[in-house]
């Protein structure tokens, strides 16, 4: 099951000890790591990203629902406990790409107290108990949240709102004076301009996330091959020990 990951430690020391533990995970099959980053919490509240995982599968955060839920709660900063209610929309949009409920970052948020660390990661696993044992004997509190189907609602909906805009601009533009034609001409081109940019960053956005199915879908293949190719091996070694 595809989950979000954050694991909460008291600085951010312990933090980077966990990323080890999480590669060693990785490395010995029982989970499958996608991405990661460690993030510390300032005495003034703000949230910053200390490593991020620009060498795995998805090359650079930006457009992933990682890279979006740590963009979610570094807009928080200074909004206090719950702060995702009222969200203003670009803030809601992140919300939404971050694949995971309001709940779940309010959880995070609460938890994420000044001057403390954590690890935020998307993986695959289908046991928490590896990712548990070994995060607990280092001092890690975990959350988790399995990742829902990305959905554009948000999206649509502001889109559908500067559609019905530009209906009732161009209805009104064939209407009226000469005088107001040229006003509401410059109204309806700014529309226009806004809609073509959203319709660009659905494009980017859409193309992001096949990107992203790709690049788990190889990794998890290289991952299948790398097993079969040592399982192999393994037994070619005990063949040769069996004939000595």
């Amino acid at each position: 099951m595809e989950r979000m990951l954050v694991v909460l430690f008291e600085n951010e020391s312990k933090a980077y000890d966990g990323t080890k533990a999480l590669r060693q995970l990785d490395l010995d099959g029982s989970i499958t790591v996608y991405a990661h980053a460690v993030v510390v919490k300032n005495p003034d509240g703000a949230v910053i990203t200390r490593e991020r995982d620009d060498q795995g599968p998805f090359g650079l955060l930006v457009g992933t629902a990682l890279g979006a839920l740590i963009g979610v709660l570094g807009g928080l900063a200074g909004l206090g406990i719950g702060g995702t209610v009222g969200l203003v929309a670009g803030g809601a949009m992140d919300l939404h790409n971050a694949r995971v409920g309001e709940d779940f970052i309010d959880d995070v948020a609460k938890a994420l107290s000044p001057n403390r660390a954590a690890i935020v990661a998307e993986i695959q696993e289908e046991w928490t108990d590896p990712v548990d044992s070994r995060m607990q004997a280092i001092g890690g509190t975990v959350l988790r949240r399995a990742l829902s189907e990305v959905k554009h609602t948000v999206h649509e909906e502001h889109l559908a709102a500067i559609k019905a805009d530009l209906a009732q601009m161009k209805a009104e533009h064939a209407l009226v004076r000469v005088q107001r034609k040229a006003r509401l001409q410059e109204k309806i081109n700014q529309l226009e301009s806004r809609l073509q940019a959203q319709l660009q960053k659905d494009k980017e956005r859409r193309e992001a996330a096949e990107r992203e199915a790709a690049a788990k879908v190889e990794l998890l293949q290289k991952k299948a091959a790398a097993a079969k190719a040592n399982a192999a091996a393994k037994d070619k070694e005990a063949e040769i020990h069996i004939q000595s």
